[in-house]
């Protein structure tokens, strides 16, 4: 589920291009090109609060930790200070998910299950 303004938003940055580049991006792009094909397009008022979208703040359990991250458009990706773009393997692997959703996904050091722990809306 992704709310239309933020379905437009990653629509325009898939086709900037300047995320082509890098090949990690690349392959996120085209994962998410396929996931948005199946996507179900909602208004702002119909999003629920605990699906994970742009600002997002999603703590997530794997098997090795416990930790909170906001979800953010690639330029304002910052590992250090735990915000993550949403076309990093692990923001893909988040975006459009929800509260008590557990997700198995491939990362480039291998599979692995995410479980979605909490997830706050920012303003």
């Amino acid at each position: 589920m992704i709310e239309k303004k933020e379905f437009g938003l990653i629509k325009r940055i898939i086709s900037l291009g300047r995320y082509q580049q890098d090949d990690t991006y690349r392959t996120s792009i085209s994962k998410l090109k396929e996931e948005l094909t199946k996507a179900k397009v909602v208004k702002e008022k119909d999003m629920p609060e605990d699906v994970i979208r742009f600002n997002s703040l999603v703590t997530i359990k794997t098997p090795s930790l416990e930790k909170t991250y906001q979800l953010v458009t690639p330029e304002h990706g910052d590992l250090k200070n735990n915000k993550i773009s949403f076309l990093a393997p692990m923001g893909l692997a988040l975006f459009g998910y929800a509260k008590d959703d557990e997700i198995t996904w491939h990362f480039p050091s291998g599979e692995s299950v995410i479980k979605i722990i909490d997830v706050k809306q920012t303003t």
